[in-house]
């Protein structure tokens, strides 16, 4: 697809079971724009010596990071923001729905993944006595007991926030993380649309030809 929204992600990262493919942050936006049949390009940056250009597009040296006709857009959740801002499939335009919207993408970034990525980086090298565990797990039932009551975050219907939740829970660490029975079937759910499948595979692809 071709046109003036333009994603970037790193010209490659490493496969395998350690490794991010398919988990990718630039996936979040190919997905949305999959969703809000929006036309796009991938474009890279390198994933080994960034440099200037990068940096001065993205502060911290990481993607994804967002063009659309002169502005410029950081951080996958903003990036997100704005892209739903072009579709009422990402976010409805009633002021309910889309404060609703509003509140659990940033729930989504805010308090589950703000704790659910530390934790598992620790985790990497303390398999026992996690200092997040605790947090986690609780965090995880809270959001557990409003998934089993209905079946969209916001709004009654799929949003961006769905997006966002799902592609933070789904991780494998996270989906085994104690017994949330609401939780698996939810991200099964969002993940088995369309958009998501063409979103990943794209993803996969990319990082796949830069392997040649």
């Amino acid at each position: 697809m071709t046109g003036a929204l333009t994603i970037w992600t790193y010209d490659w990262v490493p496969g395998g079971k350690s490794g991010p493919r398919g988990y990718v942050r630039d996936l979040r936006l190919r997905w949305a724009c999959e969703e809000a049949g929006l036309a796009y390009d991938v474009k890279s940056v390198p994933f080994h010596n960034r440099g200037p250009e990068h940096f001065a597009r993205q502060p911290f040296g990481q993607i994804p990071f967002l063009e659309d006709n002169g502005i410029n857009v950081f951080e996958s959740g903003a990036c997100l923001l704005h892209l739903a801002k072009k579709s009422e499939k990402l976010m409805p335009r009633d002021p309910k729905g889309e404060a609703e919207t509003l509140e659990w993408t940033i729930a989504a970034l805010n308090s589950i993944e703000m704790v659910t990525v530390p934790w598992w980086f620790i985790g990497l090298s303390q398999e026992k006595d996690n200092p997040l565990e605790d947090w986690v797990l609780q965090r995880l039932k809270h959001l557990n007991a409003v998934l089993a009551e209905r079946e969209w975050l916001a709004a009654g219907r799929f949003t961006v926030a769905d997006l966002l939740m799902a592609d933070v829970l789904r991780l494998p660490k996270v989906l085994t993380a104690g017994d949330f029975p609401a939780v698996k079937p939810y991200v099964d759910r969002v993940c088995a649309r369309p958009a998501f499948k063409k979103a990943h595979d794209g993803q996969m692809a990319h990082f796949a030809k830069a392997d040649k």
